[in-house]
């Protein structure tokens, strides 16, 4: 029997950038987010049982064509050759091949490829013969880490997809800082987009300045003593960044930390969770840090906060104000 889509997917590798990725796309072909979320279920082979799976594979839709069920570590209680594991393989597949077209299982195994191939999904795997021979019924997903002189090409595309732009050198420079990292890739490409605010293509001294040595110090770091009111480690914080330089680019920067906040208070204050959080705010990295930053302002506090950044960017546009004498202005208030 084969379906025009496939009902078991199996998405292995080492780049959980790319894992994400089609997860997402996955998700996003649910429909509606409010109802998709009725329609999916996230399982754990490690600690679901079988009959956990079974109910939640073989469960009709609710108002939907589809369910989706994502299954992590499928494999955890399935290896060996023991006979209670040969037994569970046995069920597992009975499983498999009794999917009905209105599930999608997504299978989710972490592996490494070498030369040899991959470690553990190799080619005589049970669960690579299976999926071999469903024909339609299963779509393989190979997830590898890009290969080292892969990774600057990789990092132009990503900078490209999220709307700026790297000059060859400096693709080549942060590939050489982050390696087949794609997850420390993606936090440094945006720091760097943010740092040059779409006003240029980042160079390779932009990854010197922010990547190779470090600097400059985490904006985050200052907006995290400002939420927990440690007026005294914000200010240090605050001239050692300005130690750096380009007090400007910090301004903006702060503004645009606050703005996030902002945003994610409100997501948060209309009942949304962490996962609504990162599907709105559309793959923004440390999103966990960000909420939980959030959680220690109020609305009322934000809004002040963020009008306050308006008047003070007023200030220096008009040359009231400094740009240093705005961000210390700024940190004096929110700490007292």
């Amino acid at each position: 029997m084969s379906t025009e889509k496939p009902v078991v997917y199996l998405l292995y590798g080492d780049d959980k950038m790319a894992v994400d990725h089609h997860m997402v796309v996955l998700k996003s072909r649910m429909g509606d987010p409010g109802m998709a979320e009725m329609n999916i279920s996230h399982l754990d082979g490690k600690l679901a049982s079988d009959e956990d799976i079974r109910t939640a594979a073989l469960a009709m839709p609710f108002l939907s064509d589809r369910r989706l069920v994502i299954l992590t570590n499928p494999l955890a209680r399935l290896s060996g050759q023991q006979a209670a594991s040969q037994q569970a393989r046995e069920r597992f597949v009975k499983l498999l091949d009794s999917l009905p077209e209105t599930t999608a299982l997504v299978l989710v195994i972490e592996d490494h490829q070498s030369y040899k191939g991959w470690e553990h999904l190799k080619t005589d795997h049970w669960l690579m013969k299976w999926v071999d021979g469903a024909g339609k019924r299963a779509h393989k997903i190979p997830c590898p880490l890009p290969e080292a002189q892969s990774m600057p090409g990789w990092i132009i595309n990503q900078a490209k997809n999220a709307g700026g732009k790297f000059t060859p050198q400096a693709a080549a420079a942060l590939a050489e800082h982050t390696g087949s990292n794609t997850a420390l890739a993606v936090q440094e490409i945006e720091k760097l987009l943010t740092y040059v605010d779409g006003q240029r293509s980042v160079e390779a001294d932009d990854v010197v300045l922010l990547v190779e040595t470090g600097g400059p110090v985490d904006v985050f770091k200052m907006v995290g003593a400002l939420a927990e009111r440690n007026g005294k480690e914000a200010s240090g914080l605050l001239h050692a960044l300005l130690g750096e330089g380009d007090s400007g680019r910090l301004f903006g920067l702060v503004v645009r930390q606050f703005r996030i906040l902002l945003q994610i208070r409100e997501i948060l204050d209309e009942g949304g969770r962490d996962d609504q959080v990162k599907r709105e705010m559309h793959g923004l990295s440390y999103v966990n840090q960000y909420v939980r930053q959030a959680q220690c302002f109020t609305q009322t506090e934000l809004d002040a906060i963020y009008h306050r950044l308006l008047q003070l960017d007023e200030g220096i546009k008009s040359s009231q104000v400094t740009d240093e004498l705005a961000l210390e202005l700024l940190v004096a208030e929110i700490a007292h």
